[in-house]
This record gives C-alpha cells, sequence and structure tokens, in this order.
C-alpha cells in the first residue's frame, strides 16, 4: 500500500473516535505518514479541539491533512454522510483503510447491570462497527484498501466487571476473522489490533460512568461487589503508571495499514502477549485464579 503522497492526492484512511487516546494517535500518526485522514469524532464540540491540537503537534503539511469530521457510530444518518464525504474525497481512487477504533467501556457487575446499558455497549462496540464498515467497504474495495479493528486484551480473555465490555471484544475478534474470509477474494488484508492497558481517557471515562451507574443499582450490588469495586477501581488508577502510551498501538494500525503483508492480529504491550500465552497454556480455573490475583 502507498504510505506517501507520489506526486497527486495522498492515499485516505478513515479513522473512527479519533477525539482522544489511541484514535487521536493514529490519526496524527497516518497524517505524519503521508495519508489524508478523515477523523471521526463523536461530539461537534471535539472539531475544533482536534484541529487545534494538529496544528500544534504535527508540522504545517501533516497537519492540514487531518480531517475532523463528525461521525457517531450508532447514528445511521450520520454514517451516511461521513461515506458520502468520503466518496467525494476520494472518487475513483477507493479508500485506502478504516481503522475501526470508537469504542466505551460498560462497567458493572452483569448481576446488576441495567439491559438498556448492555445493549448500548454492543451498539457502539459491535453493532457501530459493522455499520460503518458496510458504508465504507464499496470504497474499501474501490481502493484495494485495508481494514483494522481496535480490540483488546479484553477479546482475549474476560475480567471482574467489564463482562459487558469483553462481550463486544470477543464479538470483534469473530468480526474480524468473518470479514478477513470473506474478503480475501478481492485481495483485502483484515487486522485486529489488541492492545492491553493503554494510558487512555477512556478508562477514566468508564471508572466515572461506573460509579454513577453503581449508584443507581440496588444496595445489594454495593454490599455484594464491594471488594470487587475496590480491587479493579485502583486497577483503572494503575493504567496511567503501567499502561503503554497509545502511540505504541498507533504504530501497529500504521504497519497493518502499510506493511507489504500485515498481521492478522497485532498484540500490543506485555500484558497482551503474556495472556495470550497463558490463554493457551493454563487450564481455565488456574487462569481464573491469575485474573482474581490482577486487577484489571
Amino acid at each position: 500500500m502507498r504510505d506517501e503522497t507520489e506526486g497527486g492526492t495522498p492515499p485516505t484512511v478513515l479513522v473512527t473516535g479519533a477525539s482522544t487516546g489511541i484514535g487521536r494517535a493514529v490519526a496524527f500518526a497516518l497524517a505524519r505518514r503521508g495519508f489524508r485522514v478523515v477523523a471521526g469524532v463523536r461530539r461537534p464540540a471535539s472539531l475544533e479541539a482536534l484541529r487545534a491540537e494538529a496544528e500544534r503537534i504535527l508540522a504545517p503539511d501533516a497537519a492540514g491533512r487531518v480531517e475532523p469530521l463528525v461521525l457517531d457510530i450508532t447514528d445511521a444518518d450520520q454514517v451516511a454522510r461521513a461515506a458520502a464525504r468520503l466518496e467525494d474525497l476520494t472518487g475513483a481512487a477507493g479508500l485506502a483503510g478504516l481503522v475501526n477504533n470508537a469504542g466505551v467501556v460498560v462497567a458493572g457487575p452483569l448481576e446488576f447491570l441495567p439491559l438498556d446499558d448492555l445493549r448500548m455497549q454492543l451498539e457502539v462496540n459491535v453493532v457501530g462497527q459493522i455499520a460503518v464498515t458496510q458504508a465504507m467497504l464499496p470504497m474499501l474495495r474501490r481502493g484495494r484498501g485495508r481494514l483494522v479493528f481496535v480490540g483488546s486484551i479484553s477479546g482475549l480473555v474476560a475480567s471482574r466487571l467489564v463482562g459487558a465490555y469483553a462481550a463486544s471484544k470477543f464479538a470483534i475478534e469473530a468480526i474480524g476473522d468473518a470479514f478477513r474470509l470473506e474478503l480475501s477474494p478481492w485481495g483485502m488484508q483484515v487486522s485486529i489490533v489488541e492492545p492491553g492497558r493503554v494510558r487512555t481517557p477512556i478508562w477514566d471515562k468508564s471508572r466515572d460512568a461506573g460509579e454513577a451507574r453503581l449508584a443507581r443499582m440496588p444496595e445489594e450490588a454495593a454490599r455484594l461487589y464491594a471488594g470487587t469495586i475496590r480491587a479493579v477501581t485502583e486497577g483503572v488508577s494503575d493504567v496511567d503508571r503501567a499502561g503503554i502510551p497509545p502511540e505504541g498501538v498507533a504504530r501497529a494500525v500504521v504497519h497493518a495499514l502499510t506493511a507489504p503483508r500485515a498481521r492478522t492480529r497485532y498484540r500490543v504491550g506485555f500484558d497482551a502477549k503474556a495472556v495470550a500465552v497463558l490463554t493457551r497454556l493454563l487450564p481455565h480455573r488456574w487462569m481464573d485464579a491469575f485474573l482474581r490475583l490482577v486487577r484489571r
């Protein structure tokens, strides 16, 4: 795949969930490599913030290659408008890549998790990913583009209080595999990036939302799960110390989009690689015991 401007229009990549964290790091890394990046953000207020951040961090030519776009992946009208915008931008060249990164974390004990919250978790992290991919696939096929899903270590093993999130990331594993097989006749490469702990605002947001959610649950939820909630909350706080920076994940995404032969999976971070090995070697009950020892 061409990853630099070659005397003409640069190749275009859509990155969802680009306002902060991994998505923003991916957008900036691709812009530095010469891609034109359409950076999807959920809130209109994030448009100018992302433009300003690009101008502050990137060289002027790279900053000009980042185009923020309001894109709530659960909103069918916004997905359709994003597809129309990308059709205008790419024309016959098609789309060079789609990075499905947008996502949320719904935290809480499954015993008491409101079903509407569970539906929201799956709508954003699963259905929304497919909706965007379906909308962009005609352009991806035209451009022999590549498809990247940002999964998680939670797609390899489920942990306490993030069962809903893990379910969504396990689903992404299956979705990525299915797309890889279905799109292979057109020579389109599909990769899943599986980070471990990453220093990103998503965990602070999930902790705050989880605390608010717990306040709405029956008192019994707090009584039964107080110890677990305390341990996991402390683990979320530790991410700032032990987690890898988003730029580490961005490097894996760039490789998936530019290498002559992309890997089917990228495990990013020591914990992701270790868990991948342990899940193959340890019996389930041993793995359960190990997971109870770690905070997240």
